[in-house]
């Protein structure tokens, strides 16, 4: 189906459905028109490379944003959320406005209202009133922030009475989350909308697509969080390496005499230049030297100001910014994207040995994003070494880093030693992890994406 699907629901038995319905009606005093919800992901491998327009490979996972909305002639949009630490929040729905310089929760919803405004040319939007319940763990790498704009998305589209594919959604969901600051490349909202129950996904961008990739038997997927936020909005680390890439794709066709200027990402140098990833990596070692560059250097080699360098090329939150890491990051980004691919085949081939060899790629992952792109943590690091030491095969962090969540591939006859050993010696230890250790680490399996539904 290429729509989001409509679902009739029966409440009965289901807590969190039930409570989200008697919060609604006792904020609002009437019971909601119709639900949407819109899962988060873990992404198994292909960190940081989206933007750069490579091939990703995540799964839906089964915590969600869930949102009950009820219309009106308001011409307002109310939002509350389940849980008090997030402020209500009103708005008039003829002027909807983000403040990138405060990513505060009802910004990313207004993301997903502001993009769907935007993307059909609707004058003046339906006033709703809505109250959003998570169950994803915030700043942990498994894109809360992307589910909340991507179901924001699909609330604003039937509200509005309006049908758009899943693939639209997608792409308006990857372009309006920019509102609040993020350069991020679209897996996130991808995944969201374009998921099936049972598996993987390999996305690919311009143009979007989605394949299936079926996971091998004998081992299942654990994620754990380190319990360190980290807020992609909140911060310039995800913008810097968004800016170094780009840097990087610039320094890189120069040298090859390629025009430059009109190439924004590392994936198009790749096409423009026509030759395999294991050759961009040695054009990188060739051209680039692993020492960080000045914006001196930069301007000097690209010859241009430094003011057009930070008004073309840097992001309003990397203006700062005085050293680059070029070679590290162009590294990590053509390596990934070969693993990408590599772990696909092995899910394709399915070898006797393909546990083994997915687990291996998992690794070699990590160690890419911790020592050449520099975005893991220590707490991220020790995670994954007690992972490693207590039976998985592979495992890395997932997400933007910097704190957040791991992923482990562990074999399905180790899975209640794994997740012992890793009770004892990361969350037990600690008192504030041992408090978030029941929604920190738990067994995944690949949910469905976004969908509409009322109760039956």
């Amino acid at each position: 189906a290429t729509n989001p699907p409509k679902i009739k629901l029966s409440f009965t038995g289901n807590e969190r459905l039930q409570k989200i319905k008697d919060a609604f009606h006792q904020k609002y005093g009437e019971t909601p028109t119709f639900y949407a919800c819109a899962p988060g992901r873990v992404n198994l491998i292909g960190e940081h490379i989206d933007y750069c327009g490579y091939a990703v490979l995540p799964m839906a996972i089964e915590q969600n944003i869930l949102a009950a909305v009820s219309l009106n002639d308001s011409q307002t949009i109310q939002l509350a959320n389940i849980d008090p630490k997030y402020k209500d929040f009103s708005m008039s729905a003829q002027s909807v406005s983000i403040d990138k310089e405060n990513p505060q929760w009802h910004y990313y919803f207004l993301c997903g209202v502001k993009g769907i405004q935007e993307h059909l040319s609707l004058s003046s939007l339906t006033g709703m009133c809505c109250v959003v319940d998570g169950s994803i763990p915030a700043s942990s790498g498994l894109s809360s922030s992307s589910a909340l704009v991507c179901c924001a998305g699909l609330v604003t589209m039937e509200a509005n009475q309006k049908s758009l594919s899943k693939v639209t959604l997608a792409e308006m969901c990857a372009k309006c989350e920019r509102y609040i600051g993020t350069e991020g490349g679209g897996m996130d909202q991808s995944i969201s909308f374009l998921a099936e129950e049972g598996t993987a996904k390999l996305i690919e961008f311009n143009p979007l697509r989605a394949t299936d990739v079926q996971l091998p038997h004998g081992a299942v997927f654990v994620i754990a969080n380190c319990c360190v936020e980290m807020n992609k909005a909140a911060s310039s680390h995800f913008n810097m390496r968004v800016v170094e890439c780009r840097i990087a794709t610039k320094m890189l066709a120069k040298a090859r005499g390629l025009e430059w200027r009109r190439l924004q990402k590392l994936e198009e140098l790749q096409a423009e230049l026509k030759v395999s990833l294991e050759k961009m990596l040695e054009l990188v070692d060739d051209v680039l030297h692993p020492e960080p560059y000045t914006r001196e250097e930069i301007c000097k080699t690209l010859g241009i100001s430094t003011e057009q360098l930070c008004e073309n090329i840097l992001s309003t939150n990397t203006q700062h910014a005085t050293h680059f890491k070029l070679y590290q990051r162009a590294k990590h980004v053509y390596g990934e994207a070969a693993r990408v691919l590599q772990f696909k085949a092995v899910c394709d081939s399915a070898p006797a040995n393909a546990v083994a060899q997915l687990g291996d790629l998992m690794n070699q992952s990590h160690a890419s994003c911790r020592e050449l792109y520099e975005c893991s943590c220590p707490e991220l690091d020790q995670l994954v070494h007690i992972c490693l030491q207590a039976g998985a095969v592979g495992s890395r962090l997932t997400g933007a880093g910097w704190g957040g969540c791991t992923v482990s591939m562990v074999p399905s006859d180790k899975i209640d030693s794994f997740l012992q050993t890793v009770r004892e010696r990361y969350y037990a230890p600690d008192s504030r992890r041992a408090a978030l250790e029941k929604q920190s680490l738990f067994v995944t399996r690949p949910g469905g994406g976004a969908a509409i539904f009322t109760e039956e």
